[in-house]
């Protein structure tokens, strides 16, 4: 696979392009994300599906954009996907012959039943969920996906979009019509929901970003990131009422919603309402990934049928790829601290998902130093806050990150958790695992990888090994314990 991959989305309202570039066999970082609202599809309802002059030409000129971004980006292979705008015009081929001709680009028209299976293996292998439905709102229809325990059931595409319910019946103001047009459509596929019990519903695409987005500044939630972001549905029902029955942009304007928004928000919010509606969805947790990150996974994983290996973390390895130090004593540190949490197990009692983010703390920490190597846990926070995003929820990569902020001090306060608080433990919890990580970073001060025995005697810890080890001794001095560890002995 090439090296630096393209690809382009053209759907109903945005044309989309996201640039990747490999960092190891299955480990990839993107470089780069461009989007333009060409609204290709507008005024198709009203003029039997056929693709209007001037849309196409705001089309055209956005791929052309994109071609060029591509190339200075060095990109070796440009994969292009067109969804629902183009698939229903008769007339397509004209503007599909126009862009291979003087662009040199191909554009593949993919069916509906694709789309969904792209969004269902982007959505599978980039969140960290194991069973829910996810839906993507695009301009002329919505993809469906089932997930149970990772593995995709089932995906099917129904005509229900933003256009389409635009120019159909919100132009008219028939909503009672809309959402019976919508109904109707999901009692079709009736057969396909049955052996399935929903309690999550991930939204995938423009119209689930956009809310989640209005609900993140409105709560003032503490992590500025989309994917993963959760929410229960109960609590902001009136916001989508609120939004679906504005009057006019000054009031969508007052409930937060972006200038760039105003022309497909309400239809996008009231398919995605009348569906929450539907399926009595209790919890929504939004994707940042979605057909552009399937067609590239299709095309990365093609020989593993579209799925990571058992147990590996794209985002772990993608920042160990770009930054780690050395191999060995990443491997190392995360061993470790496994056997320090297991010995301190019967004063913590600590679950077994604590000491996964332990390990992962412990392999991570010191990739801020490739950054400078002072402060170099306060880099490593930042980039883990930003960075270990896919499979991750955002309690687990708060999590991390404060382990590695703090693996220098383990006395921490309420106060200096506060910014994050709704997304961490107790207080208590994370000073015991910021001295089980400071714990581990001291015994490897001399970088040699020593292998310790740890043994726990009466809230004593006995660490033993076969090297002098005088400046682990002489750090562990300093070192801040838990209350209930009364002290730790060094045995060279």
């Amino acid at each position: 696979m090439a090296k630096i991959t393209t690809i382009i989305d053209i759907g109903s309202n945005s044309v989309r392009m996201v640039v990747f570039q490999k960092t190891s066999r299955y480990a990839f970082t993107l470089i780069n994300e461009t989007k333009s609202r060409v609204k290709i599809s507008e005024g198709t309802y009203n003029n039997g599906g056929n693709l209007q002059e001037i849309p196409m030409q705001r089309a055209f000129g956005a791929l052309q954009s994109f071609m060029r971004i591509s190339k200075s980006l060095k990109s070796r292979k440009i994969l292009c996907v067109a969804t629902s705008a183009l698939r229903d015009a008769p007339n397509k081929q004209i503007f599909i012959n126009r862009v291979k001709k003087e662009l040199g680009l191909s554009i593949k028209v993919i069916d509906g039943i694709k789309e969904a299976y792209f969004g269902a293996v982007s959505t599978s292998n980039l969140l960290h969920l194991d069973d829910y439905m996810s839906i993507d709102i695009g301009g002329g229809s919505t993809e469906f996906c089932l997930i149970n325990d990772k593995k995709i059931k089932q995906y099917f595409s129904l005509d229900i979009g933003t256009v389409r319910l635009k120019e159909l019946y919100f132009n008219n103001n028939d909503l009672d019509g809309a959402k019976q047009f919508i109904y109707n459509k999901l009692k079709q596929y009736e057969e396909r929901f049955k052996d399935f019990e929903i309690k999550t519903l991930v939204g995938v695409g423009g119209s689930s970003r956009a809310l989640s987005r209005l609900i993140i500044d409105q709560s003032k939630y503490p992590l500025d990131t989309l994917h993963g972001f959760t929410y229960k549905t109960k609590k902001y029902k009136d916001l989508f009422q609120d939004i679906i029955y504005a009057k006019n942009d000054k009031k969508l304007k007052s409930l937060g919603v972006k200038k760039d928004r105003y022309d497909t928000i309400k239809e996008g919010t009231f398919i995605f309402d009348t569906i929450l509606e539907y399926f009595n969805i209790k919890t929504v947790v939004t994707s940042g990934v979605g057909v552009r990150e399937g067609v590239y996974l299709a095309d990365l994983l093609r020989t593993s049928n579209h799925r990571f290996p058992a147990n590996f973390s794209i985002s772990v390895r993608s920042l160990l790829d770009r930054f780690e130090l050395d191999s060995k004593i990443t491997a190392y540190m995360g061993r470790n601290i496994a056997g320090i949490f297991d010995a301190l197990y019967p004063l913590h009692k600590l679950e077994n998902e604590y000491k996964t983010a332990l390990v992962l703390a412990a392999k991570l920490h010191s990739i801020g130093v490739t950054l400078s190597f002072y402060k170099y846990s306060e880099h490593a926070f930042n980039f883990i806050l930003n960075g270990l995003n896919y499979g991750f929820s955002h309690e687990q990569r708060v999590l991390i990150a404060h382990i590695i902020k703090f693996s220098k001090n383990a006395d921490i306060k309420k106060d200096d958790i506060k910014e994050f608080k709704e997304l961490l433990p107790s207080v208590e919890v994370m000073q015991c695992l910021s001295f089980m990580m400071s714990l581990n970073i001291r015994l490897n001060v001399d970088l040699s990888s020593t292998k310790f025995e740890y043994i726990l005697k009466e809230d004593i810890l006995y660490i033993k090994s076969q090297n002098n080890l005088y400046l682990a001794s002489e750090l562990l001095s300093k070192i801040q314990t838990p209350k209930n560890l009364k002290a730790i002995y060094l045995d060279d």
